[in-house]
């Protein structure tokens, strides 16, 4: 779909949202850059990350899951909305978070949201130590010649004597030797 900027919206991306949603999508789609990532974020973050773990978790043990602010006729109100009644200052949901404070209590509204973050820290202290283990391995890295063994063999023994959580690095370098693996 070309849009009156000139633009081209994915067309994937729409037949995933719905046609309700993608004819609502162009309106958003203005000068504004916060309305721009909140629709791209609807056309791939949201269809391609979000709603995917939460199936796959559900589905993991029998769970039918909704979506209620994902029925068309809201996401079309939503979308219709001026960015401040979404975002004041710091504050997201700002027009749900109003009508939410007449019926519910304020501290179940204003706390921190639960992502969904796998374990892999504890993954890694756990059922993946062996595996991470042997990707890991000093003299390993050292015959692949693509990474310097020493950094990451000090961050693996911190992460493995539990005082540190290296989780985020080391899982970027054992994709790589993961990948290096099996294509390299």
């Amino acid at each position: 779909m070309i849009l009156a900027s000139g633009e081209v919206l994915a067309s994937e991306g729409l037949n995933r949202l719905g046609p309700q949603v993608a004819l609502a999508l162009p309106e958003c789609l203005s000068s504004d850059p916060i309305a721009r990532m909140m629709a791209w974020d609807s056309l791939s973050y949201l269809p391609d990350d979000i709603l995917v773990k939460v199936d796959r978790a559900a589905m993991a043990v029998g769970l039918e899951t909704r979506a209620p602010f994902l029925d068309h006729r809201v996401a079309q109100v939503a979308w219709r909305l001026p960015i401040a009644m979404k975002i004041r200052g710091k504050t997201s949901k700002w027009a749900l978070r109003q009508i939410l404070y007449q019926y519910v209590p304020r501290e179940l509204i204003e706390r921190p949201n639960a992502g969904f973050a796998m374990p892999i820290g504890q993954w890694l202290w756990g059922p993946l130590r062996s595996w991470a283990s042997e990707l890991l391995h000093p003299e390993r890295l050292s015959r692949e010649g693509y990474l310097c063994p020493e950094p990451i063999s000090r961050l693996w023994q911190q992460h493995l004597s539990g005082r540190y959580d290296h989780t985020t690095n080391l899982w970027t370098v054992l994709m790589w030797q993961r990948w290096l693996e099996q294509w390299g």
